[in-house]
């Protein structure tokens, strides 16, 4: 059989000038993507809207409607149906784009998808203002979904939070209600678990070098417990002659902030997640005695480390939010209080550590279904205000 040699290395035209433009294209993007970086928004082109949205945001499927309808970073350009009652002055900003505008002019109709670019959106205008982007816009989705959530014990959840697109902006907004709603965490305990690790993301300023520099020291050490991740509690556990119990807290949602932050989870709700029988009396005193140890004293000294990390005592942050109010500028958050009140023997509780194992959190529902996630009697761990 006869080959073509020179035909077969040479590509054709057409396919050269196919690659040459898709290979201008993806310069063309990292170039916008740079100017993302290093470019007010309000200078931002049309082609730089585009690339922040499609490669920054991971939002390819709003690119479209975008380029129709948003023509640069400072003023937006409606069209129908784009009913937008913002007028189309030199001032306005995309900041001034209302939900309904979000919906209606971008196709954006995932609630959690909104606001995710409004967060964004009111980041890069501060930005403006003469401060830098704050450490949440470090924290993409990925790192949220994967990393995160295996951290705080939940990895069960991260196709849920990996198809809303949480970040790390996002974590600091989360309330009870969208775990609920949105999210598919119906387990009170659980919801608790991610309430309290965005609390510690907020205690470190969301600065993910923090918290790892933080945690290598503990690694070999039982120092700075609160920022103990599920996998380091683990480890303890087996140390303290224990791990016949360790693997009962893997996707538990137990990790330090929990320990340290939530005084009601005590020594007997430790025990019960770990599967410790009650008749075990010997074992539970012993965990008693190492949790005392180690935690309680780290319980005393939460404001000091706050003040150290620039936490002021008593702030109000997405851990203490009962709800939120928005209005033209953007999102605020009314100040409350989760915890006070979680007890291991609350019936519900137990329901939630009988079959963490096997449960199945329906994770392929990117929409969540929030019929069969509203709960009932929320008394144990509700927001309070204070």
């Amino acid at each position: 059989m006869l080959v073509d040699r020179h035909s077969d290395s040479q590509c054709s035209p057409t396919r050269q000038s196919l690659s040459l433009s898709e290979s201008e294209e993806q310069v063309d993007r990292l170039q916008q993507v740079e100017l993302v970086r290093t470019t007010p928004m309000s200078h931002w082109k049309a082609g730089t809207v585009q690339a922040w949205l499609e490669v920054v945001m991971a939002m390819p499927m709003y690119v479209k409607a975008c380029a129709e309808n948003v023509k640069s970073g400072k003023v937006p350009i409606p069209k129908p149906p784009f009913r937008s009652s913002v007028p189309t002055s030199r001032e306005q900003v995309l900041l001034s784009l209302s939900d309904e505008d979000l919906e209606l002019g971008l196709g954006v109709c995932s609630s959690l998808h909104r606001r995710k670019l409004r967060l964004a959106i009111e980041d890069y205008r501060d930005a403006e203002a003469g401060r830098s982007l704050s450490k949440a816009a470090d924290l993409d989705h990925h790192w949220v979904a994967k990393a995160w959530l295996n951290d705080i014990g939940l990895s069960q959840y991260s196709q849920a939070f990996q198809n809303h697109l949480v970040d790390g902006r996002m974590l600091n907004s989360l309330m009870k209600r969208d775990l609920e709603k949105h999210l598919n965490v119906s387990k009170k305990f659980h919801q608790v678990s991610i309430l309290l690790g965005i609390e510690l993301l907020y205690q470190v300023n969301f600065s993910r070098e923090a918290l790892q520099e933080r945690r290598a020291r503990c690694e070999t050490q039982n120092i700075d417990p609160v920022v103990w991740t599920n996998q380091r509690v683990l480890k303890w556990v087996r140390d303290i002659d224990l791990k016949e119990y360790a693997d009962n807290l893997t996707n538990s949602g137990v990790h330090g902030a929990v320990l340290v932050l939530e005084p009601t989870f005590n020594a007997e709700a430790m025990a019960t997640a770990l599967g410790i029988p009650s008749g075990k009396h010997i074992l539970r005193r012993h965990l008693a005695e190492e949790m005392s140890a180690i935690f309680h004293p780290a319980n005393s000294t939460g404001i000091r480390e706050a003040e150290r990390f620039g936490t002021p005592p008593g702030r109000a942050s997405s851990v203490t939010r009962a709800g939120k109010e928005e209005n033209s500028g953007g999102i605020k958050y009314k100040a409350g209080r989760v915890g006070r009140g979680f007890s291991s023997k609350d019936p519900d509780f137990h329901d939630d550590y009988g079959s963490l194992q096997n449960e199945d959190c329906g994770d392929d529902d990117s929409q969540g279904r929030p019929e069969q996630c509203h709960l009932e009697g929320y008394n144990g761990l509700e927001v309070t205000n204070v």
